[in-house]
């Protein structure tokens, strides 16, 4: 394989896994609520910065310090939806993606304030010596990108189909008042669903903070490339989020590569607009977007 080559896929891997991550955080809770949370690149930057501030104020070592910053993003998303979404006189979808918008708003400034506008970086987990790997050199953290993409799409995979909580989420989105009828907590799973998107977006934050350093409005831009995925898998699809990640990471990767760095954002954007365009139910996605 081209040495180059392989360097452009490599790279385009770890960033689409972390895509990956954004467009299942995206695809919780439209299999719970049928809604575009768009806070969810701001979940990613808050899980980063809580890590930063465990492993430097707190000085946890490495996993009491993951643990602790995803909890305290899950959190954060449960509040969000019990002090924001929950108490809306409106439950109409708009009315709840504003909600969300306001909500992204408000957690940027709040990220502002707590850690400030200057950016913030990790060392790599696991040494910085790069991996020589079919002419291509990978570090380590990316190597902890994929492992930890693959982990959570499994512990997803399976949380949907074979635990009763899950399904009961699938339910909830399905028909609200039938699935309270049947006795489900319609309002604990709505709940569970933000505090589980923004688990997932702070891992995402946390594998990806030693890689490149983390400002308080970069899940902005992150996030949009996480939706972008997210509609291009199948919105609402868990496979098809990670495909739709990585294949836009490889895109942008090769695209980067063999054109020009110049239109790197550029490609996930008119991606989703082509996606939208031809096949609007993504790779993956059924008829009305079925979820998973």
């Amino acid at each position: 394989m081209n040495q180059n080559l392989a360097q452009f896929i490599f790279s385009g891997t770890t960033t689409g896994a972390i895509y990956a991550l954004i467009a299942l955080g995206f695809c919780i809770v439209e299999n719970s609520m049928k809604i575009v949370n768009f806070a969810q690149g701001d979940f990613l930057t808050l899980g980063g910065m809580f890590m930063f501030s465990m492993l430097y104020a707190l000085h946890l070592s490495i996993l009491p310090a993951i643990v602790l910053s995803v909890l305290a993003v899950a959190l954060i998303g449960a509040a969000m939806e019990r002090f924001a979404l929950r108490l809306a006189k409106s439950k109409e979808t708009v009315v709840l993606v504003f909600i969300t918008i306001g909500a992204s708003i408000f957690i940027r400034g709040g990220i502002k304030l707590i850690w400030g506008k200057s950016p913030k970086s990790l060392p790599y987990f696991s040494g910085a010596h790069p991996i020589d790997l079919l002419g291509a050199r990978i570090l380590p953290q990316s190597l902890w990108v994929i492992g930890g993409t693959i982990a959570v799409f499994l512990a997803l995979h399976h949380f949907f189909h074979h635990t009763k909580q899950g399904k009961a989420m699938k339910a909830v989105a399905y028909d609200p008042k039938a699935a309270a009828l049947m006795g489900i907590n319609v309002e604990a799973m709505m709940m569970l669903s933000l505090a589980l998107a923004g688990g997932v977006g702070a891992v995402a934050g946390i594998l990806i903070i030693p890689i490149t350093t983390m400002t308080f409005d970069m899940g902005v831009m992150l996030g949009l490339k996480g939706f972008a995925a997210a509609v291009l898998g199948g919105y609402g699809d868990v496979m098809g989020a990670v495909i739709g990640g990585l294949l836009l990471g490889l895109l942008e990767s090769l695209g980067a590569g063999l054109i020009s760095s110049t239109y790197k954002d550029v490609i996930a954007f008119v991606v989703l607009l082509l996606v939208l365009f031809l096949r609007p139910r993504g790779i993956l996605g059924k008829e009305e977007w079925e979820r998973v």
